[in-house]
């Protein structure tokens, strides 16, 4: 645990406004964005899918085509970091996160914001956050033309940043403003060993009210494979910085892997260590994208069941990959076999065509616990035997609210 830093200044109760400091915010180098109403410029969509709508085109003296300066990037006592901020169809709430990274007391900073193909107004909600700002950092909108999931969307960001730390801010959370520097001095004083630190939240509801404090599990005991072996730590993504040099020693995410706080803190801890910083730097809304759903009918659990099984697969291939990189492939591989029968089971109940395939899934599921092969197999034969039960549950939750 990391708490011997100086205390913060900055109470989550205040919402952090650009306009608070207008003495830190001197011309930047930040371009317009082409957007919706820019047709003379058309976007150009890369092999992934990607668009770089919104460029800059400025820049500090002396930068390179990037736009980020050679001294900046190697400034030894104040690293170049990078924010990288997500959003997929939060057009309601992205613009309190663009203006939270703006706020930033840190420099020199690269902020990144991307809209993963959002079928809102989310990527007219960014234009609106970024119009007329004219502070220190270096400042990119873009957005691409094919939704990649929340993993790809970030292995892209991290190609194209220029940071040694990469800050993972989400679409629909805000950073306190001293987010940065709080981390920064932190992984300084850990002399830049640390390759991830992760903050505490706070938790706060769809109208901005800020609630109590989120302390994700002590990333500080995770020390080898075997800790992490013993049991996965509870993480919040939306809290995490990466090292540069992690990202570049494992490679870009799978595509389809949903659990990238999971990924990138395994491989901290297979490489300079993961380690927790206790101060609430981040507001953490609920109801956002990661929440807990619920169901209106069947159909609507079986879409979520089948998504979260492609989920599941994607990532135990990524650990695999990560193990191997590392060179604990044939550990990983022993420690995953159970979950990846159960996975490849459920795909294969859902893929089976015929009730004679399911039944016979059904007797030979080796490794696999007959009350899961009985639930699966009811739920790809006759899904209709759970209506009621969520029906129910539906009822209860109405009487209670």
């Amino acid at each position: 645990m990391t708490d011997s830093l100086p205390p913060a200044s900055f109470s989550l109760s205040d919402p952090p406004d650009p306009s608070d400091a207008p003495a830190r915010f001197a011309a930047s180098g930040m371009g317009a964005s082409d957007g919706p109403d820019a047709p003379d410029t058309p976007d150009v969509p890369s092999a992934s899918g990607a668009s770089n709508a919104g460029v800059p085109t400025g820049g500090p003296a002396g930068a390179d085509e990037s736009g980020m300066s050679a001294t900046s990037a190697s400034n030894t006592a104040r690293p170049l970091v990078s924010m990288l901020v997500i959003a997929y169809n939060q057009a309601q709430q992205i613009g309190d996160a663009v203006r939270s990274a703006l706020a930033q007391t840190y420099e020199p900073l690269e902020i990144i914001v991307s809209d993963d193909a959002s079928s809102d107004a989310t990527f007219t909600a960014i234009e609106a956050a970024l119009a007329g700002y004219a502070g220190p950092h270096r400042v990119i909108a873009r957005r691409n033309t094919v939704n990649q999931g929340i993993s790809a969307h970030l292995s892209q960001l991290a190609l194209m940043a220029h940071g040694e730390l990469l800050f993972v801010a989400a679409g629909d959370d805000m950073s306190a403003p001293e987010r940065c520097e709080r981390v920064v001095d932190c992984w300084l004083a850990h002399e830049r060993r640390p390759d991830l630190i992760a903050t505490d939240l706070a938790d706060m509801d769809e109208a901005g009210h800020v609630h109590e404090r989120v302390s994700p599990d002590e990333l500080d005991r995770y020390r080898s494979f075997d800790d992490w072996l013993a049991g996965r730590p509870w993480l919040i993504g939306a809290a995490h910085t990466w090292s540069r040099r992690l990202f570049e020693r494992f490679g870009p995410m799978l595509p389809g892997a949903a659990a990238e706080d999971q990924i990138m803190v395994l491989r901290a801890i297979l490489s300079g260590g993961a380690i927790s910083l206790r101060e609430p730097l981040v507001r953490y809304r609920r109801g956002g994208l990661s929440r807990k759903r619920r169901y209106r009918s069947v159909d609507e659990l079986i879409a979520r069941m089948r998504q979260s099984n492609r989920y599941g697969l994607a990532e135990l291939a990524q650990l695999q990959r990560d193990a191997d990189v590392a060179g604990l492939g044939e550990r990983m591989r022993a420690a995953m076999a159970p979950k990846l029968a159960r996975e490849r089971f459920i795909a294969a109940m859902f893929e089976a065509r015929s009730f004679g395939e399911r039944v016979a899934l059904l007797t030979r599921g080796a490794g696999v616990k007959l009350g899961l092969r009985i639930r699966m197999f009811l739920y790809a034969s006759c899904p209709a035997v759970y209506a009621p039960g969520i029906w129910l549950k539906r009822v209860v939750r109405g009487k209670r609210g």
